[in-house]
């Protein structure tokens, strides 16, 4: 799966709908570690999928701008954060194109598994503004639900077997990968947060994964199969009630630097 799959209309509306809006809880532990007491002026999210990611960026900026590959999640987040303080065109993340010196802060969440940072960090430092923020963050759903190992054991036996983890780029910035761009690394943490379910609530999320987009856009498995296995095999676990999923996450605060103007 490839980034070019986000671009599906079944994928983009369950991104506008059915994703958990974590992006806040990320947001309000980076305020919090980064002291910030008040609002930048303007933004860019780049990799804004249906806007959530530029709602929590709204939080701690007054002005946002998002930028995604898909055509389908621009027009999504169009639809729903239509006037300004927002504004979204579609662009790759290594192709933004905006004046030079006009961002104060910069997003981008879940983003840098599908981009070339080598790429991506000589335009941003064009169009940010020095002493200008890049936040990179994502969160992903883990094997645990509070108080029950039985939702661990599917995670492992029925699900990973079922829907295998599909390659995907996975490294870790450094300040030594980040020098040469003019970006200085300033903290890099790890976290855990929490959302509560109910059954279809979870099942909506996790149609939504690349482990499970994969097997319908490769294997061309129908989705209505995959979503009645859900149900079945969830069913035990859930009985009826609402259950607290436990995601991982991170995030990494750098800081453009270098540069005259």
């Amino acid at each position: 799966m490839n980034n070019k799959s986000f671009d599906d209309k079944r994928i983009a509306s369950g991104y506008a709908k059915d994703r958990p809006f974590l992006h806040s809880q990320m947001i309000e532990l980076i305020k919090k570690d980064m002291d910030i007491r008040e609002s930048f002026a303007k933004g860019l999210d780049v990799g804004c999928g249906a806007g959530l990611s530029s709602k929590a960026l709204k939080m701690i900026c007054d002005r946002v701008t998002g930028t995604d590959i898909s055509s389908e999640m621009v027009a999504e987040a169009s639809a729903l954060y239509s006037n300004p303080p927002y504004d979204f065109f579609q662009s790759s993340a290594e192709e933004i194109k905006a004046p030079e010196n006009t961002f104060d802060i910069v997003t981008a969440a879940g983003v840098i598994g599908w981009v070339e940072e080598e790429e991506l960090l000589p335009n941003l430092f064009k169009i940010m503004k020095k002493n200008g923020v890049l936040i990179i963050y994502d969160f992903w759903i883990t094997d645990q639900m509070q108080g029950n190992a039985v939702y661990t054991d599917w995670w492992h036996q029925s699900y990973l077997k079922e829907f295998p983890k599909p390659p995907r780029k996975e490294n870790v910035w450094t300040q030594k990968m980040v020098e040469p761009y003019g970006f200085e690394m300033k903290k890099q943490k790890n976290c855990f947060l929490e959302y509560e379910f109910d059954q279809e609530s979870f099942v909506r999320f996790m149609m939504l994964q690349s482990n499970v987009n994969a097997q319908i856009e490769e294997k061309g498995k129908p989705p209505e199969i995959i979503r009645k296995w859900f149900e079945q095999t969830l069913a035990p676990i859930f009985k009826g009630e609402w259950k607290t999923l436990i995601f991982e996450g991170y995030y990494w605060w750098l800081q453009l630097y270098k540069k005259n103007t």
